[in-house]
């Protein structure tokens, strides 16, 4: 079973930045996208940005408007490692962080479209 883990969540300043990692327990065909999703206290989990894992697949990062500009989605295939940089966090980025993997290519902004998820990984934007 793969299994994702996520690290680098903390507590941060408005206007700072933090680099979010997702290690993949093994090399798998069976995942063919990766993404980024959040949820804050009370809120519904939101995707954030999706990275095209299968190394045959060239479609670009995608970015939820909330984060476009500010956040870069990127991965390792070869490390087996997908990272998420963030920077000029606001409060409104607070949330728990989680790292998902799916073997569909289509639908990635919807959560049930993932069968693989990390524990969640904190990260807290504030003065």
């Amino acid at each position: 079973q793969v299994q994702l883990v996520e690290s680098g969540g903390g507590l941060v300043q408005p206007g700072g930045s933090l680099r979010l990692s997702c290690a993949v327990s093994e090399h798998t065909f069976s995942i063919i996208t990766m993404s980024w999703f959040r949820q804050a206290p009370d809120k519904e989990r939101e995707f954030v940005a999706r990275f095209a894992w299968n190394p045959w697949n060239e479609d670009l990062p995608s970015y939820a408007d909330s984060v476009k500009g500010r956040f870069t989605v990127s991965g390792d295939n070869a490390e087996n490692t997908l990272y998420l940089q963030m920077n000029a966090l606001t409060p409104e980025d607070t949330a728990v962080y989680y790292c998902a993997g799916s073997s569909r290519n289509t639908h990635y902004i919807f959560a049930a479209t993932y069968e693989y998820w990390g524990q969640g990984t904190q990260v807290t934007v504030s003065s």
